[in-house]
């Protein structure tokens, strides 16, 4: 396992680059969904790429002869699974039918909030007043960017599902701090495998039709889903928890806005608005202040 880092250093280089690699892989995720919902049914859309992407953590988890959790930790994992792939990707898949995957990022970018407080709950994280002026003043960069932009409109029912989906993306990132000692694929290959069962139930139950997409648009969709967006992005988060505590991995979810809208108006045509840029900036003091700059020494610290 990773060995902990200095607390007031900021983070190393590798964790640089497996937040930055996380952050570019989740925006493409949003609007990769927004065209699987093309043809795909949200619920069914989200159950198959979840499904594709166990079996290949499966089959790693064989073919290295990975240690599988048991007992606690075993029901830690589950319970991870049911949070992260079940239910923030439902409530995710069916707030994106609704609003743009811009929307998407700017509201769920209250799980670092969200997180910070669960931690300090639950005995992981100290409640101070940095991390938490950090994860606020995030928040206000993205309310900025959501008051200032005309096409980023929210219904209430699709707000409150994003918020919940927020809610259930926070827990499970406190939980996965405590499966850390496991690899990633082993620890992927289960959580994904009852996210998938929760996400087909679900689609089955409402009724969703099943089909394979027809479309390329869908299909390239589906395919950086299943690989990128699952396989590559999930391995390397559990590798960042690992590194980093809970509420820090959490600013992911203040980072990927702003990429997002850039991908957007690229692939999708959607307008980008100037008032996006003091959002933006908002939002990278926020996680800077917040997460990763390093912190001064104390006079009395620095004796040992």
């Amino acid at each position: 396992m990773h060995a902990p880092s200095d607390p007031r250093a900021g983070p190393e280089l590798t964790t640089w680059l497996l937040f930055a690699a996380c952050a570019l892989l989740a925006s493409g995720n949003y609007v990769a969904v927004r065209f699987s919902n093309l043809e795909l049914p949200p619920m069914w859309g989200a159950g198959v790429r979840f499904a594709m992407a166990a079996g290949v953590f499966a089959l790693a988890s064989l073919a290295l002869r990975l240690r599988a959790p048991r007992g606690a930790d075993l029901r830690l994992a589950l319970l991870f699974g049911a949070l992260n792939f079940g239910l923030f990707f439902a409530f995710g898949y069916w707030s994106l039918v609704h609003v743009t995957a811009g929307t998407a990022t700017i509201v769920t970018a209250a799980t670092p909030l969200l997180t910070l407080l669960l931690a300090s709950a639950q005995g992981q994280e100290r409640l101070g007043a940095r991390p938490l002026f950090g994860a606020l003043l995030a928040l206000a960069g993205v309310a900025w960017l959501t008051a200032t932009s005309a096409e980023l409109a929210v219904t209430p029912l699709a707000l409150l599902t994003l918020l919940l989906g927020a809610l259930s993306l926070a827990q499970s990132i406190v939980l996965a701090k405590r499966l850390a000692g496991y690899h990633p694929a082993v620890v992927n290959a289960i959580a994904m495998s009852v996210g998938a069962a929760l996400l087909l139930g679900l689609s089955s139950a409402v009724g969703e039709r099943w089909s394979w997409p027809a479309l390329p648009e869908a299909r390239w969709a589906l395919l950086y889903l299943v690989s990128f967006g699952s396989v590559g992005l999930f391995a390397l988060t559990l590798l960042l928890i690992r590194r980093w505590k809970p509420s820090a991995t959490a600013y992911l979810m203040v980072a990927v806005p702003f990429v997002t809208l850039g991908l957007e108006a690229l692939l999708a045509g959607t307008p980008i608005r100037v008032a996006a840029l003091v959002g933006a900036l908002l939002v990278i003091a926020g996680v800077w202040f917040g997460a990763l700059a390093p912190r001064r020494r104390l006079a009395g610290a620095a004796a040992h």
